[in-house]
């Protein structure tokens, strides 16, 4: 099908729209983390104040909270990925009994909003003792990604080849051979996609360490940020700095894995 020049200049027109929209706000930010602190220091005539992020860093101690959201990030990708590669891979490939009200039950917890548990949940922890501890604030968080890893996971498994499953079943592979060794690695993409959804998420979650470390030792980065804006400073300039700051891992993560990601994205948009 031939496309007129018209529908192209037209196509370029709405991309560059919506790229606005979504880099406008970032140039802002951007703009504002390194621009002055005030109007003195404005007088200067310097263009960029560098500066503004060791401020930033120091004084909101976003070391400490970046610390702890590294630590809680990787223990939730870890556990959750891995989990739900396994509960993937049973309930795409394998036929028992119970699959079916299994697979309903992690789609529950997709479904069950955050808001919904999180009170009783806070005082379960806090009986066993796991509030204002790394445990705390993870555990939780596991069982929401490995809900959506696991569905993510069989949706995956599902597609899969069943003829190349057989032969290696014929060659003695078993059940363990054949996921690690066969599934696995051809599903980088699939498995790529899910560990930088899960770690976003992880990274950006609010409520949780909000909720289930009271006393503020569990303090993640986009907590910290909140607290700084209204703690330590009203200065847009710092507050911007340290925006760009908690988002930047998200951003390097996904610039090293975006060809995996996106192909990923695209093979999930073509499964069932």
């Amino acid at each position: 099908m031939k496309v007129s020049r018209l529908e192209i200049s037209a196509n370029y027109l709405i991309l560059i729209v919506f790229a606005l929209v979504i880099l406008g706000p970032l140039g802002l930010i951007l703009s504002l983390a390194v621009g002055p602190q005030s109007a003195s220091v404005g007088r200067e005539g310097r263009v960029f104040h560098w500066e503004n992020f060791a401020d930033a860093w120091e004084i909101g101690r976003f070391g400490q909270y970046m610390l702890t959201s590294v630590t809680v990030a990787l223990i939730v990708v870890v556990v959750s990925v891995v989990a739900s590669i396994l509960a993937g891979y049973a309930l795409g490939t394998m036929r028992f009994r119970g699959a079916t009200f299994f697979f309903y039950l992690f789609l529950l917890g997709i479904m069950v909003p955050t808001e919904a548990f999180i009170v009783p949940l806070f005082f379960d922890l806090r009986m066993v003792g796991l509030t204002n501890t790394v445990l705390g604030v993870a555990l939780p968080q596991i069982a929401m990604s490995i809900a959506f890893g696991t569905y993510w996971m069989r949706t995956y498994f599902r597609t899969s080849s069943l003829a190349m499953i057989e032969a290696a079943r014929l060659d003695g592979a078993g059940s363990w051979r054949i996921l690690w060794q066969i599934l696995v690695p051809i599903g980088r993409p699939a498995i790529v996609t899910l560990v930088l959804l899960t770690f976003m998420w992880t990274w950006n979650e609010f409520l949780i360490p909000l909720v289930m470390s009271p006393n503020g030792s569990v303090r993640t980065a986009p907590l910290g940020l909140a607290f700084f804006q209204g703690q330590y400073t009203q200065g847009t300039a710092l507050l911007a700095a340290g925006a760009v700051m908690v988002a930047l891992p998200v951003v390097v993560l996904y610039v090293f894995l975006q060809r995996h990601f996106i192909k990923g994205m695209l093979e999930g948009a073509v499964r069932e």
